[in-house]
């Protein structure tokens, strides 16, 4: 048996094409003619050929299909020689996010029943895909000649729905080489045919002597393509709020939400993400981006009564005083919530511990997960049992050893019920979990959830892979609007090396495990796959970071543009008398005496003991809290900042000439100011050079070394927090790609702009009035009353003075722009929907903000102010929202 493969597609020279097997295996191609690429391949014995198409481009990484399974089930049409006919499914195809999981919710039973049936006999078999038919239509086939009905509208060929393909299979034998045809829509209800697709007629290839078979992929019908469109709500699951709830949101609380999501007309739930966190035990855990382990689930969402049932319904008799006390708070009191179910989780894993473990269910759920549920609930442990999540610290197992930890863990080891405690949680999590997606999905609501960049520096996963982490430096962002100095979230930088040599197994299982839950995710930052921000592990703030990886500037080019290189002036802290008394006024002499030394030179360098951020801030956090301390600590953080050039993050060797990166705001320090006039300008053009200019082609080739691969690895729909410096490369990335940017009104992407507005938003995108990182509608109207008017005035096209306040027709009306939006989503924090009700709403804006990006210390606690029942009954809000949503198209 021979395969032999046609790729239509037009190349130019130096692109070329192979075919990757599902064994690794790959065939290179031959260029045709114009219009074909070639390739023969004779399979071994095998049931199914598994395989995809490779694109090299004359520069560049190599380009995955869209479509990354094609598939020739042998059992089904046989050991013959197969000439099959392709298209390149580029991934940035739009169609492609119609075959994502939200969907496919409802259509699994479908598949699963017509994937059974058996093709008929013949020598052609027909494939195409139309992912967005109605219920009642289905995909037809007519052309010239007798087998494809010559054209007949009244008794087309109707293909069958196999999978992701429309599919039939015709004995063409009889008939002459090359039949025009066309697919079209045939309505089953009414027995009519509704139409033909777009373009010029599609051509059969020759037929193959003897029994040989032809497969035509078509890739997609020619239909014009439907925009449509959803509306979603957007909360996090600690903010839930129910009349039994245990002072904090659950899993169990979700089939509520989705109740009411659905009456309203929404088509999804976005969540932040759920990753257990419990790093320190107290509330500064509450922080939903540092989670001890990227795929268990946070034990604060575990509603305990469920787990209990009513065998065990007693035990949670003594905590009930406790849990009306802290559902009665205005917010999450993470830590009392997180002592009472653990007291409640201990009693009753004694009462069931001799059951759930030996469930077949639970059984297989180890087996499925066990590559990190093992690992994880062993690290739980020995957190506890050390007092930390620092395991560089550990007397023992501090080095992660899988046997080891598969000592620790056996059944007859002494801390098997200590460990076995995290596995009963995890379990009992998965299923409440579980339980509540497939409620959603009932409804017809797809679930989104949220991928952090980074992982917590003494994680499970760090400690398993730390090679998978570049431990030595931290990540954040640069200076922003919302945090001038910057953000250093802590978290160690990927090895991209090391995960892409093994093809980014841990990011395939991350993805595998999530789509247990999810249908779609929010990458957090995702401009962290072109660079990163990276932060020196003795920093504080982010202010000292560099982009990388990046295209270094030297000293041969700071020579070149006659700055010269003098690496104490540009790279050392620049501190003299005059800079003092601007950072400290009448303190500066004390200040001086107490943390620094005097040069010879006349200027100033830190002491030793407070040469870096941390140490400084260790000292000031010894102190008692005196009026001025704070200022003092931040202006000592500024003079460590005081530079223009960064050593690179792999400083050159002796021999080498000095290459590093820009300070970034470096025309706002006193080492810029201070510097000759004759140097400023030459500076300045090289750090734009640097930062907007050189790096751009750079970062494009890194995102395409990444993304491409992860987004073949999953099924669920990807968007992009494409948020701050976004390079231009960005955005022709993310098209190319097909995943979905965000849009927010306040934060425009074009160079310039003051505002977006949702209007403007590309169809692959996410429209939003606001995120869990700023203020809700009604808050940010009152931050800036000049902007607030233009924003009046300009967008929403009203004449005179803006109100003062965001009255509720104002935040409907900004709404209303989003939902009438052309993106594919419009998906607003649930507490903007309710603003724009005047009796639901809260009195205070502020005390509806989620995090605020400029604290990294920041609490996160906020509780919806009404119940999820009290939302349910609120008819009023409900039919307008729901007449709103309708009236969209959404």
């Amino acid at each position: 048996m021979n395969i032999h493969f046609y790729l239509r597609y037009s190349t130019k020279p130096g692109e070329s094409f192979s075919i990757e097997l599902s064994n690794g295996e790959i065939i290179p191609m031959r260029y045709l003619n114009d219009s074909y690429w070639y390739a023969k391949y004779t399979p071994g014995k095998t049931e199914a050929l598994h395989y995809t198409y490779l694109f090299y481009p004359a520069s560049g990484p190599v380009k995955l299909e869209g479509d990354p399974d094609r598939m020739l089930n042998f059992a089904q049409i046989g050991q013959r020689d197969i000439a099959v006919y392709d298209f390149f499914n580029a991934m940035g195809l739009v169609q492609n996010s119609f075959e994502t999981q939200p969907f496919q919710l409802g259509k699994a039973e479908e598949k699963s029943s017509k994937a059974k049936k058996k093709a008929d006999k013949g020598n052609f078999i027909f494939r195409v895909k139309a992912p967005l038919l109605s219920a009642n239509e289905q995909l037809c086939l007519l052309g010239s000649g007798e087998a494809l009905r010559n054209w007949n509208t009244q008794s087309p060929v109707l293909l069958e729905k196999r999978g992701a393909w429309y599919e039939t299979t015709l004995d063409l034998s009889q008939e002459p080489n090359l039949l025009a045809y066309k697919y079209g829509v045939w309505d089953n209800q009414k027995k009519q045919f509704l139409g033909y697709e777009e373009g010029e007629n599609r051509a059969t290839p020759p037929c193959l002597a003897g029994d040989g078979l032809v497969v035509v992929h078509d890739n997609y019908a020619r239909f014009p393509l439907k925009q449509w469109k959803g509306a979603g709500v957007a909360i996090p699951v600690f903010s839930l709020r129910t009349e039994n709830s245990w002072g904090v949101g659950e899993f169990t609380d979700i089939p509520m939400l989705a109740d009411w999501a659905s009456s309203v007309g929404l088509k999804l739930i976005q969540l932040l993400p759920i990753n257990d966190t419990s790093a320190t035990h107290t509330w500064q855990d509450s922080y939903p981006y540092a989670a001890i382990s990227a795929f268990a689930l946070h034990p604060v969402y575990l509603n305990v009564a469920q787990v209990a049932g009513t065998k065990h319904a007693a035990v949670l008799k003594l905590f009930l005083k406790k849990q009306k006390a802290l559902n009665a708070l205005d917010v999450v009191d993470y830590e009392e919530v997180m002592r009472l179910k653990w007291d409640i989780l201990r009693e009753l894993y004694e009462l069931m511990k001799g059951d759930w473990a030996k469930d077949p269910a639970y059984l297989e759920y180890y087996q499925q997960n066990k590559h990190w549920l093992a690992p994880y609930a062993a690290f739980c442990y020995l957190r506890d049992a050390n007092g930390t999540s620092d395991f560089k610290t550990w007397k023992k197992y501090s080095t992660y050893a899988p046997a080891d930890i598969e000592k620790l863990s056996a059944p007859k080891s002494q801390y098997a019920d200590q460990i076995g405690l995290h596995l009963f949680v995890q379990w009992h999590l998965h299923l409440q979990l579980q339980a509540a997606t497939q409620y959603c999905h009932a409804k017809g609501l797809a679930v989104k959830g949220d991928i952090p960049i980074g992982i917590y520096r003494y994680s499970c996963d760090a400690w398993v892979a730390p090679e998978l982490y570049n431990m030595h430096r931290q990540t954040g962002a640069p200076p922003d609007d919302f945090a001038e100095n910057g953000q250093n979230w802590g978290f160690p930088t990927y090895n991209w090396a090391k995960m892409k040599a093994d093809g980014f197994a841990w990011w395939r299982q991350r993805f595998e495990v999530m789509s247990h839950y999810f249908d779609a995710f929010r990458i957090d930052h995702i401009l962290g796959f072109f660079r990163i921000w990276s932060i020196p592990l003795d920093a504080v703030e982010g202010i000292t970071g560099q982009f990388a990886p990046a295209i270094p500037v030297t000293e041969r080019e700071l020579q070149a543009a006659g700055i010269g290189f003098n690496y104490d002036r540009l790279c050392r802290p620049y501190i003299t008398e005059q800079v003092l008394y601007e950072s400290f006024g009448d303190m500066a002499a004390n200040v001086a005496e107490y943390f620094l030394d005097i040069r010879s030179d006349g200027r100033f360098a830190f002491k030793k003991e407070y040469d870096d951020q941390h140490k400084i801030e260790a000292w000031f956090n010894a102190q008692e809290p005196q009026e001025g301390y704070p200022q003092i600590r931040d202006g000592l953080y500024a003079l460590l900042s005081n530079v223009i050039l960064l050593d690179a993050i792999t400083p050159a060797a002796a021999n080498e000439e000095w290459r590093g990166a820009f300070r970034f705001n470096m025309e706002k320090t006193s080492s810029f100011r201070h510097l000759p006039d004759e140097v400023k300008a030459p500076l300045k053009a090289l750090y734009v050079n640097y930062f907007y200019r050189r790096q751009d082609d750079f970062w494009q080739i890194e995102a395409l070394e990444k993304l491409p691969a992860l987004k073949r690895a999953t099924r669920m729909l990807i968007c992009g927090e494409d948020l701050g410096m976004v390079p231009h490369c960005v955005p022709d990335v993310m098209s190319e790609l097909g995943i979905l940017s965000l849009e927010i009104q306040r934060m425009p992407k074009a160079a310039g702009a003051t505002f977006f507005h949702p209007k403007n938003a590309p169809y692959l995108s996410v429209v939003t009035p606001s995120t869990h990182d700023m203020s809700i509608i009604r808050g940010w109207w009152e931050e800036n009353r000049e902007l607030t008017q233009r924003f009046y005035n300009e967008i929403m096209e009203r004449p005179g003075q803006a109100p003062y306040y965001c009255e509720p027709w104002v935040n409907r009306a900004l709404l209303e722009q989003h939902l009438h939006a052309p993106s594919m989503w419009a998906i607003f924090q649930l507490q903007d929907l309710l603003g724009m009700d005047g009796d639901l709403r809260r009195e205070n804006p502020n005390d509806e903000r989620i995090n605020v990006p400029a604290n990294p210390k920041h609490y996160w606690r906020y509780r919806m102010h009404l119940t999820l029942e009290a939302l349910q009954k609120a008819n009023g809000f409900n039919a307008d929202l729901k007449g709103m949503v309708a009236g969209s198209g959404r």
